[in-house]
């Protein structure tokens, strides 16, 4: 009987691949790193070229390019535009700097120079939503993946440059919604900044979709869901990648499952509550403090097993920022945004022990979660590099006066509990008697309420301009 099985098992392989090679599948694949009027990023052109090695072995037409100008980079997405129309599945991947403007994210060339929004406006920068829509519209399944989210230094040459000006210059780019078919991939959650990794490797982000998004008969959305968890633990939770997706039935990048094997978990969108899918993604966003995580749980499993739960918690959540009582750009020193702080600076400050968990008490107060020690170490040092990444200060993961003294400016309308790790005074050693005293029962009194500092969300910006010019390149 073994004979027939290896010979119905190797039609059912041939019976896939030749079901992949039917399909049209054309990939975008571009990493830029090597910036004119920047530093450069050490990472991209080593992402785009394993990613498109691997979406090659999977059966992808892939338009590649490294560290391309503006022109270059037009030339390669008006191929990748005629190429794309009519395909089964069309995937888009970035890895650079992006920006994000008033609400519009943008794709930077290496030979772009912004000093203003009018640069943005009048070119330099690629609009995302006008590439894809004019790129990828006519796919049957769209996937996009950007690793873009990178701390931006042209971010500071607009906010220096428009002071007269309401301009919203964000931190990281900002939130995208997918339409029908589609699933869009963001190194990490909106606002936010990712990392690089080590010059010559990976980043983390497109790390974990080399090891995850053509693994054999793995659906896409069980594979974003190992990339989100294998990010958060690699980062020491310092970054979650972040998506939308849109998709209506269940895409593999390298063949279904046999049949007659255990079959993988649903899409998202049709995903049965309880799945080891589902389990695995709430696990992953359960303690956090952003509702857009939880949003997107109950976008990918609308009906799942902990729908209240994450109800509950997003209303939790905006309470909180509704209660908040501070712009963050009110009475912020301008020099804050500048100043790097390093283990000099924040020796300088002098901090002892309780003034540390003092410091880790109002992080935790204002989102970021750690553990109330007194004790910077690597953990803590992740989370403040993550509290100066969304405030746009220059991120170490130490110290200087100017970003403590912020810090302490800011209020929560709940008091941070203390930490389980805290340390807490010995009891003291009564001496010995022979005559046992009579314990008095002492009232308890609650501890004095202290006010602490919630930022809230950032202040919006003036309206949404709709910019870049790829558009027209493409028409």
């Amino acid at each position: 009987m073994r004979y027939p099985t290896l010979i119905l098992s190797v039609i059912c392989m041939a019976f896939a691949a030749g079901t992949a090679q039917a399909e049209k599948r054309v990939a975008f694949v571009v990493g830029n790193g090597t910036y004119k009027n920047v530093a450069p990023l050490p990472n991209p052109s080593v992402d785009a070229k394993a990613m498109a090695a691997a979406l090659r072995n999977v059966g992808f037409e892939v338009v590649e390019g490294s560290n391309l100008t503006r022109d270059k980079m037009t030339e390669r997405l008006l191929d990748f535009g005629k190429k794309a129309q009519g395909a089964d599945v069309a995937l888009f991947f970035y890895a650079g700097h992006g920006i994000a403007i008033s609400g519009t994210n943008y794709l930077l060339p290496i030979d772009a120079d912004i000093k203003s929004e009018m640069d943005v406006k009048l070119g330099a920068a690629i609009n995302i939503d006008l590439t894809l829509e004019q790129t990828m519209g006519d796919a049957k399944v769209k996937l996009v993946f950007l690793d873009a989210c990178r701390d931006n230094p042209f971010a500071a040459k607009i906010k220096s440059n428009s002071a007269t000006r309401s301009v919203n210059v964000q931190t990281g780019l900002a939130e995208m919604k997918s339409g029908e078919g589609t699933l869009i991939a963001f190194a990490t959650g909106p606002g936010q900044t990712a990392l690089d990794g080590q010059e010559g490797g990976n980043s983390p982000f497109t790390r974990a979709l080399l090891a995850n998004l053509t693994q054999p008969g793995v659906e896409i959305q069980q594979a974003m869901t190992k990339v989100r968890a294998q990010v958060n633990e690699e980062t020491n939770k310092g970054q979650l990648p972040w998506g939308h997706t849109n998709l209506i039935g269940a895409v593999y990048l390298n063949g279904a499952p046999a049949p007659g094997a255990v079959a993988a978990a649903a899409p998202a969108s049709g995903a049965k509550p309880g799945s080891d899918v589902e389990l695995e993604f709430w696990r992953s966003i359960k303690d956090s403090n952003k509702p857009e995580e939880f949003n997107a749980y109950l976008t990918n499993y609308p009906n799942g097993q902990f729908r209240s739960l994450a109800l509950s918690r997003i209303a939790s959540l905006e309470s909180g920022a509704k209660d908040a009582t501070r712009n963050l750009s009110t009475g912020i020193d301008p020099a804050t945004f500048k100043e790097e702080a390093n283990q000099t600076t924040e020796d300088q400050i002098g901090l002892d022990k309780g003034q540390r968990r003092d410091v880790q008490r109002r992080l935790n107060g204002l989102g970021f979660d750690t553990k109330v020690t007194g004790q910077f170490d690597a953990p803590t040092r992740a989370v403040i590099t993550r509290w100066q990444a969304a405030r746009g200060y220059p991120k170490s993961g130490y110290l200087n006066r100017l970003q403590h003294k912020a810090l302490l400016t800011e209020i929560v309308a709940a008091a941070p509990t203390a930490s389980s790790d805290e340390e807490r005074p010995a009891p003291k050693r009564r001496a010995p008697s022979t005559v046992q005293a009579q314990p008095q029962a002492q009232p308890q009194q609650p501890p004095p309420q202290r006010q602490y500092s919630n930022p809230g969300p950032d202040p919006a910006g003036a309206g949404r301009f709709i910019g870049g010019v790829v558009g027209g390149m493409l028409r």
